[in-house]
């Protein structure tokens, strides 16, 4: 296992992090046990979590996954301090969490005491926030005239923001996180953050978690460029795609069990007649080089400049060995020209 590091931090991460927001839904304590005792015999350090999961969210399974680690933290507890814990809390919108209200001081202050009590742990290593209480153009909302930009206050903003870092703060100077970052955030919003931190002297973010895959790579290189001039750790969530890069949705297949036969909050907006045919092609060019559709796209995300560490999920065991051997090695320059030339002709598509 390769080893790069977080950020500006000290804090040396695997180059695979092993995400988990199936567990308390798709998988049990048992599956997850089984994950997270093998990634770590991997020499995986890194794992991702969140208040919100398990995914698809819902009142039933709201923190559950943060209690399932709690429960191997609590019998292994002599194996915390190898391993780097990263969760998040949850924006506006989910009227379970906080009735649905945007993040702010108090919330980070409360919502980071309930996180150390789930986990069973007294320290947090990375605490992230979800998605920023402003509309971002994630989830399917990247397309012309799916965000209105003037609809946006500014001065509310930097307000809110402010806000937030105090929170952060708080729980930085408590010891209950050690460093903080962000997810599904935009360049403003990162460069937004390092002036205020500036400003009010409190720590830079860390690390920012979008997603980024071979159907989406709408960070590079500009946000990419961005992490790596500011010393920002960037994390890809979904290399598969929710899947879809796996092959196994590929035709309209809904394998009995699989994430998308359950109920999508967003809807399935990576399921269009481009992603499709993309991924049949990178199929080929996987098959082509002895190599299974997932693999050949978690093996890109790694090489691509600027990403620190590749957040993976998996059901299976099966899944997550595959997974985790996509790298093991580079891909040949064949392979990667063979990429280059399909993400031209399919450059976004979805």
């Amino acid at each position: 296992m390769k080893y790069s590091q977080l950020g500006h931090s000290s804090l040396k991460v695997s180059r695979v992090c092993l995400g988990s927001m199936t567990w308390g839904l798709q998988n049990n304590q048992h599956d997850a046990d089984e994950q997270i005792n093998y990634a770590l015999s991997q020499g995986i350090n890194f794992i991702d979590t969140a208040e919100m999961y398990a995914v698809p969210p819902s009142p039933d399974t709201y923190g559950k996954t943060e209690l399932i680690i709690g429960d191997w933290i609590k019998r292994h507890e002599e194996k915390r301090q190898e391993v780097i814990l990263a969760t998040k809390i949850a924006g506006a919108g989910l009227g379970w969490i906080r009735e649905g209200k945007p993040i702010d001081k108090s919330a980070v202050i409360n919502a980071v005491e309930q996180s150390l009590q789930r986990l069973q742990t007294d320290y947090i290593d990375v605490y992230q926030l979800h998605w920023p209480n402003r509309t971002s153009p994630h989830f399917g909302k990247h397309w012309h005239g799916m965000l209105d930009l003037h609809a946006v206050s500014k001065a509310q903003q930097l307000d809110e923001m402010s806000n937030i870092l105090e929170g952060l703060k708080v729980c930085q100077d408590q010891g209950k996180i050690r460093h903080w970052g962000l997810s599904n955030e935009t360049p403003w919003g990162i460069n937004t953050y390092l002036h205020l931190c500036e400003q009010h002297g409190i720590e830079r973010p860390v690390s920012i978690q979008n997603e980024f895959n071979l159907l989406h790579e709408k960070d590079w290189p500009y946000l990419l460029e961005n992490c790596v001039n500011e010393d920002i750790a960037y994390l890809p969530w979904s290399p598969l795609a929710g899947g879809l890069l796996s092959g196994k949705y590929l035709g309209g297949a809904r394998p009995e069990g699989s994430r998308w036969t359950l109920m999508q909050r967003n809807g399935l907006f990576r399921d269009t007649q481009y992603s499709q045919q993309a991924t049949a092609a990178y199929q080929e060019v996987a098959h082509e080089h002895h190599l299974s559709t997932a693999q050949l796209a978690l093996a890109w995300c790694d090489q691509v400049d600027g990403v620190t560490s590749t957040i993976i999920g998996a059901t299976s065991m099966a899944q997550l060995k595959e997974n985790i051997s996509a790298f093991d090695k580079p891909l040949p320059p064949e392979a990667l020209a063979e990429i280059d030339t399909i993400l031209k002709t399919y450059p976004v598509p979805f």
